[in-house]
């Protein structure tokens, strides 16, 4: 049985996530922060019947706990097949002009969104290594592109009140990029992948279905051999071919 590690799983679109996967018949290791929400988590997918899933404490922003994370997975499995980079924040929802943000807030989203995604990689790479198709997807958001957020006729140009957000995943998309192109020459697929704008406690509720966007995480989670690597994707944006712009 394959299986996949998705960090912030314990709700919104990692849970969602999650499900699709195990409904897809893979073994899933849930990411928690809080060790109680992820129980919980495990408990509501077993409620429709989907076992093949434990809950993993991790807190991202730790080393110490991302270590014994990869610790406790190693016990269970020598191969890891897909990691998903889940794990992501917006500092409470603060909104924060660029000649008004505070350092502490762009340090607290970094930690989270960036360093936790690289924290949790290098961790897993070695595992991830055995596997004979693995996968790794970084949650985006087309908030992190640099051409839309600087083209006039863009919805995203007018749209800079989350400065510190924004720029966690742009440099979370080159982070994506340098990774694809050590891993180029392997049977590793990595992408940026943004679920689009969902409705989650991560956006006040307000967005899209849930439903959608794990679907569009798996896609990426599951491309074959020929798929795609190395790519910002945004369904949302570009349906057709889901590639957007950098």
């Amino acid at each position: 049985m394959k299986s996949a590690f998705i960090t912030g799983a314990n709700k919104g679109i990692g849970f969602e996530t999650a499900k699709q996967l195990l409904q897809k018949g893979f073994y899933v290791y849930i990411g928690s922060r809080n060790l109680e929400n992820g129980l919980q988590a495990v408990k509501k997918l077993a409620a429709e019947g989907l076992v093949s899933v434990e809950v993993i404490q991790i807190d991202v922003t730790d080393d110490d706990s991302v270590k014994n994370a990869r610790i406790e997975i190693g016990k269970k499995k020598d191969v890891l097949d897909i990691l998903i980079n889940n794990a992501g924040i917006n500092a409470d929802g603060i909104a924060e002009d660029a000649t008004a943000a505070s350092i502490e807030n762009f340090k607290k989203i970094y930690e989270t969104n960036v360093y936790g995604v690289v924290r949790v990689t290098t961790a897993f790479i070695d595992i991830l290594k055995k596997s004979k198709e693995p996968r790794i997807v970084n949650v985006s958001s087309n908030m992190g592109s640099l051409t839309l957020h600087s083209d006039p006729n863009s919805p995203n140009y007018g749209y800079k009140s989350f400065s510190a957000y924004s720029s966690s995943k742009s440099a979370l998309n080159m982070y994506t990029i340098h990774l694809a192109h050590e891993l180029r020459d392997t049977s590793f697929k990595v992408n940026a992948v943004c679920p689009g704008l969902t409705k989650t406690d991560h956006t006040n509720f307000f967005g899209g279905n849930v439903e959608v966007a794990g679907k569009r995480i798996v896609k990426y989670a599951l491309l074959d051999k020929d798929g795609i690597s190395g790519k910002f994707i945004s369904e949302e944006l570009e349906p057709e071919t889901g590639e957007i712009p950098w």
